[in-house]
């Protein structure tokens, strides 16, 4: 099983926003369709490793993104 976390967002717009930013920053991120049990509002999520959860987020606030939050998931 592998740590990975997913941060929820607003809108598939703020979605791709994020994905972009966190490869600039040289983050390794995936989009992927937003896990059901965590949120029915936006239809996509950003996965990443967990243990990059904070340069994840300090990449996100330094650039504006919203986010409606962070989960840790093992799958």
């Amino acid at each position: 099983m592998s740590d990975y976390g997913v941060v929820l967002v607003p809108s598939t717009s703020h979605a791709i926003r994020a994905e972009r930013v966190c490869h600039l920053a040289g983050l390794k991120v995936k989009l992927i369709p937003t896990p059901r049990h965590l949120s029915s509002n936006c239809g996509t999520a950003l996965r990443f490793d967990w243990a990059e959860r904070e340069a994840v987020e300090e990449a996100l606030r330094a650039n504006n993104v919203d986010y409606d939050g962070f989960h840790r998931m093992d799958w």
